[in-house]
């Protein structure tokens, strides 16, 4: 007795996005009448670690290990029948995702940079010359929106070099009991250039890129979250001599401030 079993999208590329359902058929092609005792389809979610071509981040030295299980799902297609004969057809529709629907809301966030906020040395005339930098600014936010808030420079003895929102992206992954995180900066945006005016309003609007942005994902073993920095760049000297350094670390000549960013998928 030979029977072959295939299943067919409704779509030839097989990609859906949230909200949107997966449809087919299951197309059971028999010689010979059989019998059954339902038909049940199953779906599983994983996701592989691989090391980025020509990078050694602190992932890499766990390449090669098993996927992780993000979710497992089991669907009753059809209830039991006794006999199946020659080719039949079985449609398959699953339920649409819980997605949000919009518009969200989003949550805004009171930050204050000051001298005393900052973790880390500053320079000397910096920290006695004191700056007071005050705003707000979403923290939770649909892909489809931008960041938005607004920023104030109260007070800065020391001239302004120019004022970045950085975007960064979190990857963790749980591996036995040590939490493996990776931080990459994804994006950044100027607001200010220069020596801003002192208790002027700026406006901040940051438009989330498509390819490097997802809603954030907590799944047991493995998480994807973002960041929102706030960095104030100061005029100085030694500034100069490193124009080239990472941006996500704290200098002598840098101010920031940031804050957890919750992205959510809307219809």
């Amino acid at each position: 007795m030979s029977t072959k079993i295939v299943l067919k999208f409704s779509r030839s590329n097989r990609i859906y996005r949230p909200s949107e359902p997966v449809e087919g058929k299951i197309v059971i092609n028999s010689l010979s009448s059989i019998s059954h005792h339902g038909i049940r389809l199953s779906v599983n979610g994983s996701v592989s670690l691989q090391v980025r071509g020509g990078s050694a981040g602190v992932i890499e030295s766990f390449y090669g290990i098993r996927a992780l299980r993000l979710n497992r799902r089991e669907i009753l297609v059809q209830v039991q029948l006794s006999l199946i004969r020659a080719t039949t057809e079985v449609i398959v529709e699953s339920d649409k995702a819980d997605v949000l629907e919009r518009p969200v809301s989003p949550e805004m966030a009171i930050f204050y940079i000051t001298p005393d906020t900052q973790r880390h040395p500053l320079l000397p005339e910096i920290k006695s010359g004191g700056f007071r930098v005050t705003g707000r600014i979403s923290t939770l936010c649909s892909l489809l929106d931008p960041i938005s808030g607004e920023l104030t420079v109260e007070t800065s003895a020391v001239p302004i070099s120019s004022i970045d929102i950085h975007l960064l992206r979190v990857e963790s992954v749980l591996i036995g009991e040590k939490i493996v995180t990776e931080t990459s900066l994804i994006q950044t945006t100027q607001i200010a250039d220069g020596d801003v005016c002192r208790n002027l309003t700026l406006p901040i609007y940051v438009i989330l890129p498509r390819l490097l942005t997802c809603p954030s994902v907590f799944a047991g073993p493995f998480s994807i979250e973002f960041k929102v920095s706030i960095v104030i760049s100061f005029q100085s000297e030694l500034s100069k001599l490193h124009k080239k350094s990472d941006p996500r670390t704290p200098r002598l000549w840098l101010a920031m401030e940031t804050l957890p960013l919750e992205l959510v998928r809307t219809r």
